[in-house]
């Protein structure tokens, strides 16, 4: 049954969950909230949309480049290279973002009598994004339960695996990663060096995955 809304952002653990769940997915939502990467994964958003015939939407949230302050949204040059234990890459988070997003998903989902709002947060988050923690995602459950006439829940599937376990996943779905994007720089190529590319590299190289992925480095 279709019953769900997925946030996609369209990079690899999004769109893993694209096909790994779109028996379910009657929607997908992405939001395009000025970050340095947003014009580069939207597109590939709507691309693996339009190939399985689920209902794209994007909605702009401008407001939050103005209001709050992250090196997602301040230029590549501010994105630090280095790995996801590095004290510097909290420099990319951005406040609350999965708690608004989910919020506003929510309220679409009520509005199109969907019960589940869905998100691909995985295991490697939770140190660095509070927003992506088991315990984030149960209070946003309960919130958005409380909150809405039909009881809409968030489910977040891939909370307590790993990266390469997704993309194990989508090496068993047949997908070309390729079609995706992690880089935070937003450049013409995955850079290669931030976090999220070096996060990205060793998930499909764990996974056995030849990486067609064109990057600087």
């Amino acid at each position: 049954m279709k019953n769900s809304i997925l946030i996609l952002s369209g990079g690899m653990d999004s769109v893993t969950m694209l096909y790994d769940k779109q028996d379910r997915i009657a929607m997908a939502v992405s939001f395009d909230y000025g970050s340095n990467h947003n014009a580069k994964e939207i597109p590939l958003a709507k691309k693996h949309c339009q190939r399985l015939g689920i209902q794209h939407i994007v909605i702009k949230l401008d407001f939050m480049k103005e209001v709050l302050d992250s090196s997602l949204l301040s230029g590549s040059d501010d994105i630090p290279e280095g790995d996801y234990d590095d004290e510097n890459i909290r420099s990319t988070v951005v406040p609350f973002r999965n708690g608004i997003m989910l919020s506003i998903a929510a309220a679409i989902a009520e509005n199109n009598n969907l019960s589940h709002i869905m998100m691909a947060n995985h295991g490697g988050d939770h140190t660095v994004y509070p927003d992506c923690r088991p315990e984030f995602v149960r209070a946003m459950s309960e919130a958005a339960r409380c909150g809405t006439f039909n009881g809409v829940t968030l489910d977040a599937p891939y909370t307590d695996i790993t990266k390469a376990e997704i993309a194990g996943i989508g090496k068993r779905l047949g997908l070309d990663y390729s079609e995706t994007w992690s880089c935070y720089k937003g450049l013409d190529k995955q850079c290669g060096r931030c976090a999220t590319c070096k996060e990205r590299k060793a998930a499909l190289a764990a996974a056995g995955i030849n990486d067609t992925t064109e990057y600087e480095v």
